[in-house]
């Protein structure tokens, strides 16, 4: 709240200390872009001074351009203005078929970095309070009281049918009309590729990743037994179609992995024009390609984009995609549409697993069935959105001078490099000190590559604890540039 003011020459005229006042409240987040500023008469009545002076300090924070005006409405804190950073460079691995041998370290990293109370910039979860608890549990007291037998009973694969017809139904969405039976629920996402690795690759097979990739694929390819192949990526565009054409040229690649609708950890979507391109060179050779479209749901534009699943004519695609990141985690609800890999793909899941958990497939079918997921995506597509704004503005207000940034066009992901001479590593470690958990950039290259990068999460709702996170982040990144 703010503080009374006395008349006292030694801080400035009033209408000075006014505004000095709002710039503290500014800067502790206390009052954040978009926020509406008390009115003159009770700003002038919480600080004691005249209407007058609490005018002449907001046109003064208006000149300064921190605050505007708004017909009929008051004065409201605007964006600061802030040079936008540059893009991380595109990268350029060799693509060369590399053995992945994290073991446990992934697992230490993590460890610390769930700790109740940490700051979660590292983790990319969706917080509690952005999922629809109050739906999912109306939707499970509907499917307890009318289909108790169901709730109790093994849901053999491909999984429930009410569950499936709803993915399909919204798989127009996607650029692609499919129906319940293209598809097999399964345990996560995590399940989905896995086992759709296991269809079309075996122990000691090349597979091509995007550089950086999701470290959750590269996990799966070390225990799978297999080898990665790092492609280049662009920061905005996604997988390179040209390195992708001569590493297939150049190497004996079995399967293609992509994240292509904001990528993690870049944010990156690749085109259309892409999509096509690549599928065309895949064709050609008969390669198959799984795809992580986890994030495609979580679009900042009007439209949803498609899946390389909507230009696949040969059943090439699997599509793996699951509710983590936009309904529950916790309820472990994924599925994969395996294209003509489906009959492999539904055995391996069978013996992965020979049912999958009732509750929460009937819970989310209902969910879903009811049309509060679309409303629900609407209000959640606008948090990340805000959410990976203001992180963006923090970081490059808070960073080393050289650090640059993805722009992500969905999902809520950022993909940081910092300055050469800083270690991730180093920072990760002295930021868990003052609890704060990022995630260092090596654990996305199956080579220990990117090592003065970092990606943060926008998951969770901006406040001033996360902002002061990020600027103590800052501060630790500039103590490492010396």
């Amino acid at each position: 709240m703010p503080q009374i003011l006395t008349r006292n020459q030694q801080h400035g005229f009033l209408y000075e200390q006014v505004v000095a006042q709002v710039n503290q409240m500014i800067a502790r987040n206390t009052l954040c872009v978009g926020d509406r500023l008390p009115s003159l008469r009770k700003m002038s009545k919480q600080l004691n001074v005249s209407i007058a002076t609490v005018m002449q300090a907001y046109v003064q924070l208006e000149g300064q351009g921190l605050v505007e005006t708004r017909p009929q409405s008051g004065f409201y804190i605007k964006s600061r203005p802030v040079a936008e950073p540059s893009l991380p460079k595109p990268t350029r691995p060799l693509p060369l078929p590399r053995r992945i041998q994290f073991g446990d370290d992934i697992s230490s990293l993590f460890s610390l970095a769930n700790v109740p109370g940490v700051i979660p910039l590292g983790v990319a979860n969706p917080a509690h309070e952005l999922l629809p608890s109050k739906g999912l549990t109306r939707a499970l007291k509907k499917v307890a009281s009318l289909r108790p037998v169901e709730t109790m009973s093994y849901c053999y694969p491909p999984g429930d049918f009410g569950l499936r017809r709803q993915i399909a139904y919204r798989s127009m969405e996607r650029g692609v009309n499919l129906g319940p039976d293209d598809f097999i629920i399964t345990t996560g996402a995590t399940e989905a590729l896995s086992i759709s690795l296991q269809a079309v690759a075996r122990p000691g097979d090349a597979i091509a990743v995007e550089s950086p990739t999701y470290f959750c694929l590269l996990q799966i390819i070390e225990h799978l037994g297999m080898m990665a192949v790092e492609i280049s990526t662009d920061p905005d565009s996604g997988l390179c179609v040209d390195s992708l054409a001569q590493a297939l040229d150049t190497v004996d690649i079995k399967a293609v992995i992509s994240v292509a609708n904001f990528n993690n950890p870049t944010g990156a979507l690749i085109p259309d024009t892409n999509k096509k391109a690549i599928l065309d060179i895949l064709a050609k050779k008969q390669i198959p390609l799984i795809e992580d479209d986890i994030f495609g749901d979580l679009h900042f534009s009007q439209t949803r984009p498609h899946t390389f699943k909507a230009f696949d004519a040969e059943g090439l695609v699997l599509t793996c995609s699951s509710f983590s990141k936009t309904i529950a985690p916790g309820y472990r609800v994924g599925w994969v549409s395996p294209g003509r890999y489906f009959e492999p793909v539904l055995q391996l899941k069978q013996l992965v697993s020979s049912a999958t958990a009732s509750i929460p497939q009937l819970t989310i079918a209902e969910f879903l069935r009811s049309g509060l997921y679309e409303r629900h995506l609407m209000r959640l597509r606008r948090a990340y959105r805000e959410q990976l704004e203001q992180l963006r503005l923090a970081v490059a207000e808070s960073f080393p001078k050289g650090t640059r940034l993805t722009r992500p066009q969905g999902g809520f992901v950022l993909w940081v490099q910092l300055p050469r001479g800083v270690d991730a590593m180093d920072l990760h470690a002295d930021a868990l000190k003052q609890h704060i958990s990022v995630t260092p950039g090596t654990i996305f290259s199956a080579t220990g590559k990117y090592r003065n990068f970092i990606r943060l999460c926008a998951g969770s709702p901006w406040d001033e604890k996360m902002a002061d996170g990020v600027v103590r982040l800052g501060q630790l990144a500039q103590a490492l540039t010396s």
